[in-house]
């Protein structure tokens, strides 16, 4: 009978593209643990594992924290489905940007050729920016469970004023705030320092940009960020207690400026 294969943690993080910090923190919480030794007394992943290692990815691929992922792992699931919403999802987004990469092709040659591009084009393009994002699919996902659909409208309506420039803002400079924060905060900084209300400043005029300065558009914004960290940062593999802390250190910021 032929030997499972079983990998080490280093291995298997660089095989599926995580960290290994990612795996050892799964693991701490439960969600995934070896579930073997090796000769030398080494835990180590088997078969077993690495399908419930997909199962994971693929539900949080769909959105769901990593609290509703051991929930829904510990009370089964079933695979066809499973695979088959992922699969969907995928889809949906592959769908979507293809429609994105028509539409910004047509008004490239349109501009390449000096010719302006009529409202029609442009609405067009519009409409296929904001099915794309700004936020990816895991945010868009946690915005949905927290907003309603009039909220919802209301933030696409507020980033597609602010045209292209909202995917760097959202998907660029908003996460290397945070972790320029964070790096500060793991670094012993104190949060009156001017470095870290500049970040914290920063990031609440991006918050009104994106509101519209409708404090209840916000508010309900920043819960979906408390309660499902992971996906709104696009950092999934962020452990919740490190954003705990990183929400503290900024709020600190803040009262002290």
């Amino acid at each position: 009978m032929p030997t499972e294969q079983t990998w080490k943690v280093g291995p298997l993080a660089e095989t599926s593209g995580l960290t290994v910090r990612t795996l050892h923190h799964w693991d701490q919480i439960g969600l995934l643990s070896p579930s073997r030794r090796t000769a030398s007394g080494h835990r180590a992943y088997t078969e077993q594992d690495i399908v419930r290692l997909y199962q994971i990815l693929a539900l949080r691929r769909l959105g769901l924290g990593l609290d509703t992922i051991a929930t829904c792992l510990d009370a089964g699931i079933d695979p066809v489905r499973l695979v088959g919403e992922h699969l969907a999802a995928t889809e949906a987004s592959l769908a979507a940007l293809q429609a994105l990469r028509d539409r910004l092709a047509h008004v490239h040659t349109e501009l390449s050729a000096e010719r302006a591009p009529d409202t029609a084009d442009l609405l067009r393009l519009l409409r296929a920016v904001s099915a794309t994002g700004p936020t990816g699919p895991a945010a868009r996902e946690a915005l949905h469970r927290h907003l309603d659909e009039d909220r919802i409208h209301a933030l696409a309506d507020h980033a597609a004023a602010l045209g292209p420039a909202a995917h760097y803002l959202l998907d660029v400079e908003w996460p290397q705030l945070y972790r320029g924060a964070e790096a500060l905060r793991s670094a012993g900084v104190a949060p009156t320092d001017p470095r870290v209300r500049r970040i914290a400043a920063r990031l609440d005029e991006l918050s009104r940009l994106f509101s519209g300065g409708d404090t209840t558009l916000s508010a309900a914004v920043r819960t979906a960020w408390r309660e499902e960290p992971a996906a709104m940062s696009g950092v999934p593999d962020a452990p919740a207690d490190a954003w705990a802390d990183l929400r503290t250190y900024l709020d600190r910021a803040r009262e002290d400026s």
